[in-house]
């Protein structure tokens, strides 16, 4: 929906995961997306140096979120805000549904 906007579907992508979910990886995007993880890092990579986004590493993982001293941060929540409301119901919930506690040892699926 904003690739023409954005200029690439994979710079949608990462944008839409990182507003839904406050921080992620790459791998993690790609994933959820089901696509390479080539095109997710050259656009972490390039949001990151454009300063859009920042990193940070947990142990061997390297997490992005966005730049809160970004000039344009209020501007982009907002138009993913509204991009992520014409999404389909269920690739919204998908995207909004967060589920990062371990699970109980032992405990069904």
């Amino acid at each position: 929906m904003l690739e023409p906007i954005l200029g690439s579907l994979s710079c949608e992508r990462v944008l839409a995961f990182i507003f839904a979910r406050q921080e992620g990886y790459a791998r993690e995007m790609a994933r959820f997306f089901e696509t390479d993880l080539n095109p997710i890092q050259k656009q972490l990579d390039k949001l990151e140096l454009a300063g859009v986004l920042v990193s940070r590493t947990a142990g061997r993982t390297r997490l992005y979120e966005f730049n809160p001293r970004y000039a344009f941060l209020k501007e982009i929540k907002s138009l993913l805000e509204k991009a992520i409301a014409f999404y389909s119901p269920d690739d919204r919930d998908r995207l909004l549904m967060v589920r990062r506690r371990p699970r109980r040892k032992g405990k069904p699926l």
